[in-house]
């Protein structure tokens, strides 16, 4: 890929923390930005990158949304920041799914922005036309402590415990028949005529559940506040790699011999290493497409991370691509993620259309960036709020990973978890 970088300037700050309060609250004049978080993970030093402005603009729903990203990105020769809902058309073996969105995100979205501010350690750089004005203005930026963070009326979920039970034990005769061997369904929370205040909002989450793929993004109307600990795909070079997660254990314990045994319970559970092990299996097969011949390794299985509210199992799979492998290759090879979807990744996608009630949209999609040199990283956009500020309508997602040997009740209680932190968060307005 034939793309040059654009300069920026490094500044020297004294305090990490401060800096990125004073960004977010510099961000709140643009229409249009996309912020990233990493909150200290790992290494637990706090970094962030953010785009924000438009020079230019991709976002499609169409069928072909993909063939004209591609054609739009080999035409820039810089950042660019955005998503891929889960809708985004990456087979022809699939068709577009028909239901209700609300929230109204396009199926794809990329934009090259005016400003790149990233936070690396005690440095921040800024490419912009004019670096040391924006660090003028970031520097003189007040952060707004204590802001309303809105009003909500009550938040309802879109299926209850027993419909969620016979949804649950229709899933596992198509397991039993063969249809699939693991299927992630995924049930809403939201409310309408809701007025929230984003910003405040997302301080609010990350102070309660700071994760290593976080961020904050906004696309006119359209807002994500994502706490995801979950990486999707990363490219460095020719390297790629990829970090689904299957396992889920609530964090109960306060000392360190507690959470040690909590770790080891979700280490050695059977059910937590099968789902884990198939979805890996599943990346391994979507790499091998794309990769090297013998190239594609598992780097790490069943690793478990601790987090604010639960612990996870993450593996870790990895592969290196020829030069001549496109970013729509990529996409289309790897996308949706087989974490949000199960196995196989088509058969599953057809049954979730049929069983889950509305569209996913940017839910258990992608949000990132991509570099002037054609490096990329993004996340999975899961323990995630969405709002459109004009509908006023809010929602968040949780689903779990359905086998034969999964029990209703469990599952639901561990959606349940997954969406505590949010819950809290706007129980708190």
């Amino acid at each position: 890929m034939n793309r040059t970088v654009k300069d920026a300037h490094v500044f020297h700050i004294s305090d990490a923390a401060l800096i990125k309060s004073k960004v977010l609250n510099w961000l709140q004049q643009f229409n249009t930005f996309c912020f990233l978080d990493s909150c200290g993970f790992p290494g637990h030093q706090l970094g962030f990158i953010a785009g924000a402005g438009v020079c230019s603009m991709y976002a499609s729903s169409a069928p072909d949304a993909l063939s004209g990203f591609q054609e739009y990105y080999t035409q820039q020769k810089g950042w660019l920041f955005g998503h891929l809902g889960y809708e985004l058309q990456t087979s022809h073996t699939f068709a577009a799914s028909q239901k209700e969105d609300a929230l109204l995100f396009p199926d794809i979205c990329f934009f090259e922005p005016e400003f790149v501010v990233q936070l690396k350690g005690m440095q921040l750089s800024i490419a912009a036309a004019a670096p040391h004005r924006i660090f003028d203005q970031i520097q003189s930026s007040t952060p707004r402590p204590n802001r309303t963070a809105g009003s909500i009326s009550a938040i309802r979920s879109g299926i209850d415990l027993k419909e969620y039970r016979g949804v649950i034990e229709q899933l596992q005769q198509h397991l039993h028949r063969g249809d699939c061997y693991e299927i992630n369904y995924c049930v809403e929370f939201f409310a309408e005529r809701a007025a929230i205040a984003p910003f405040e909002i997302y301080r609010r989450l990350m102070e309660m559940s700071p994760a290593p793929f976080a961020g904050l993004y906004r696309l006119k109307d359209q807002w994500l506040i994502c706490a995801s600990p979950e990486r999707y795909l990363k490219k460095q070079g020719a390297h790629l790699m990829s970090q689904p997660i299957k396992g889920t254990l609530s964090r109960q314990a306060r000392t360190a011999d507690g959470l040690q045994k909590e770790r080891e319970v979700l280490f050695r559970s059977q059910k937590d290493r099968a789902e884990n092990v198939m979805v890996v299996d599943l990346v391994r097969n979507d790499l091998s497409r794309i990769c090297r011949e013998g190239t594609v390794q598992v780097d790490e299985l069943f690793g478990i991370y601790s987090f604010a509210q639960v612990h996870q199992m993450i593996s870790t799979v990895s592969g290196r691509i020829n030069d001549t492998v496109t970013l729509s290759e990529i996409l289309k090879a790897t996308f949706p993620m087989g974490s949000m979807t199960g196995a196989p990744k088509i058969s599953v996608m057809q049954l979730i259309d049929r069983y889950e009630k509305n569209k996913r949209g940017i839910f258990s999609g992608a949000v990132g960036y991509v570099q002037p040199n054609g490096d990329f990283d993004l996340n999975v956009v899961i323990r995630s709020l969405m709002y459109n500020s004009s509908t006023r309508y809010l929602s968040y997602k949780a689903g779990s990973g359905i086998t034969i040997y999964s029990d209703p009740e469990k599952e639901w209680e561990e959606c349940l978890l997954k969406a505590k932190a949010i819950g809290a968060v706007l129980k708190g307005i």
